[in-house]
């Protein structure tokens, strides 16, 4: 028989979420989004900055990362994450804050162009999630 729900569980190396069974993961793969549902292959997929959408009991709830792995199991799913915000306790002042000292760096003449474009990057992930 197979299953329509799945284990997931998030790892940051501050805290461990067991998330409980869902119906459907879509994570930013660096290649692109990709989505996960029962009874997927085993695999291993390297994230990048995104959004995370996960489906749970037919509802929809999304994460902002800055990036990790996602290891697909017979067991479960578990998604190994730098860092990661529900929408709902996204601080979207602080976001805008960070997205505007990131736009101002950019101007500057001493700048280390990659950090700034992540934080960018970052800022404008949570600012997206955050309105969901």
């Amino acid at each position: 028989m197979l299953m329509n729900s799945f284990q997931l569980e998030i790892v940051t190396p501050t805290k461990i979420s067991d998330e409980g069974q869902v119906d459907y993961v879509r994570c930013p793969g660096l290649d692109g989004s990709f989505g996960i549902m029962s009874n997927h292959r085993e695999a291993i997929f390297a994230l990048d900055v995104g959004e995370i959408k996960v489906t749970q009991n037919g509802k929809d709830h999304y994460l902002a990362t800055s990036g990790g792995f996602a290891e697909v199991t017979k067991e479960k799913v578990e998604l190994l994450l730098e860092t990661y915000e529900r929408a709902d306790e996204i601080d979207a002042a602080r976001a805008e804050e960070a997205l505007k000292r990131a736009q101002e760096r950019k101007t500057a003449k001493e700048i280390d162009t990659a950090r700034n474009d992540i934080s960018l990057l970052r800022a404008i992930n949570r600012l997206n999630v955050s309105e969901r």
